[in-house]
């Protein structure tokens, strides 16, 4: 089930529990007003508090959000705890705030919601409505994260109700998030992972390239010595996982004169790129992989000379890559296999690089963004990709 579909059932499941009988809409609707106000009013609420819990059950999340929830409960006062107490109060009195985080500790423990009434809400301030709380769990995938505690005048199953429901709503956002900080963590590790697969013969056969004009041509040494350093030092960087295509092609080129070094005229290469999509954000690192396959498989299975050519076109709301070789091409099932599970199997021949590049666009942006192959024996191989024209996200 997508993010998307399960945070609507959430909405969805969350508006039903506010839907109570004999308790007051938290959002009543004006003499003559429209049934669908209310409805509307809990929806906007309710999306003015999901950004701030997508980030997690933090101490600045939850004053961020603390204001919504209570709009949403309708109750005299509020609070959000975790395992080590009160990360956010909000409330006509605070007098309770110090005992929130003992109100909240049997529900940390059980993971059961609690009515707490009695002597468990004594208080010294004269005038004092407060007279119940429910406190009702938060979890993450299932774990009993923290709490959250409405304090009121009167405590009834309406009450109890909308409070449970709000949790709910609280806990799937907070799953969301969850999940969102699972998908970084992934994409964070298959990039390290890229960054790993970075051929240390690539690095050996190009210092021995530079070393090798040393001695006959001081100044092409000179000149491959800083394209290898701008290339490892655009490779092995960390500050962000996202760039422009701009940057990707220039990482691209030094890759290229360096094997144009090496392999001399046996290796041809024709990029050719529409400006319009030069400053696209795309995945960092996404294009040089499929280059270096190209390489391998045009130059390396025939072991003569070789063309390799790419192609960067506009495409109104996407931009579009091919990534082209000359060589022998390769069944199309060897193919599907350099992109599967399987492809742990080819790591002599580029596999993981080309698998670690779809695995992260299909991440990023869905599941028909991965890279298309089109091969046969004999007849070289293209590898397409598609990026859509979206803001950076570093």
């Amino acid at each position: 089930m997508s993010t998307s579909v399960w945070a609507l059932l959430c909405a969805v499941r969350t508006l039903l529990g506010f839907v109570v009988p004999g308790r007051t809409p938290v959002f009543p609707r004006r003499a003559g007003g429209s049934p669908d106000e209310a409805t509307f009013a809990t929806l906007h609420v309710a999306a003015l508090a999901a950004p701030s819990l997508r980030a997690g059950l933090t101490r600045d999340s939850a004053r961020k959000t603390i204001r919504h929830l209570r709009a949403l409960l309708g109750a005299g006062a509020i609070a959000v705890t975790d395992v080590d107490g009160v990360l956010a109060w909000d409330g006509e009195v605070d007098c309770q705030r110090e005992h929130a985080p003992g109100h909240a500790r049997a529900v940390l423990a059980s993971g059961r919601p609690r009515v707490v009434t009695g002597h468990a809400l004594s208080c010294d301030v004269p005038g004092c409505a407060i007279r119940g709380a429910v406190v009702v769990p938060l979890t993450v995938d299932r774990r009993v994260v923290g709490a959250l505690a409405a304090y009121d005048s009167a405590v009834g199953p309406a009450l109890v109700r909308t409070v449970t429901e709000v949790a709910r709503w609280v806990s799937c956002q907070l799953d969301l998030a969850e999940l969102d900080s699972s998908r970084r963590r992934a994409m964070e590790a298959e990039t390290r992972a890229l960054r790993a697969q970075i051929s240390p013969h690539f690095i050996y056969n190009s210092l021995t390239t530079i070393a090798s004009f040393v001695r006959t041509d001081p100044e092409r040494a000179r000149e491959l010595l800083m394209d290898f350093a701008d290339f490892t030092r655009y490779a092995l960087r960390r500050e962000r996982d996202f760039t422009t295509l701009a940057d990707e092609l220039h990482c691209v080129d030094r890759y290229l004169l360096l094997e144009r070094a090496r392999f001399g005229e046996r290796l041809r290469f024709t990029v050719r790129v529409a400006p319009e999509v030069l400053s696209v954000p795309v995945p960092f690192l996404c294009l040089q992989p499929l280059v270096e396959n190209a390489i391998k498989h045009g130059m390396g299975a025939t072991g003569g000379c070789g063309e390799v050519r790419v192609l960067v076109s506009d495409a109104g709301s996407e931009a579009h890559v091919s990534v082209e070789d000359d060589g022998l091409g390769m069944d199309p099932e060897r193919a599907r296999l350099l992109l599967g599970d399987d492809s742990r199997n080819e790591r002599g021949e580029g596999g993981i690089g080309l698998a670690n590049v779809d695995v992260r666009l299909r991440h990023i942006y869905g599941e028909d963004y991965g890279l298309v192959v089109e091969t046969a024996p004999g007849a070289g191989t293209k590898v397409r990709l598609r990026l859509p024209k979206l803001s950076c996200r570093a």
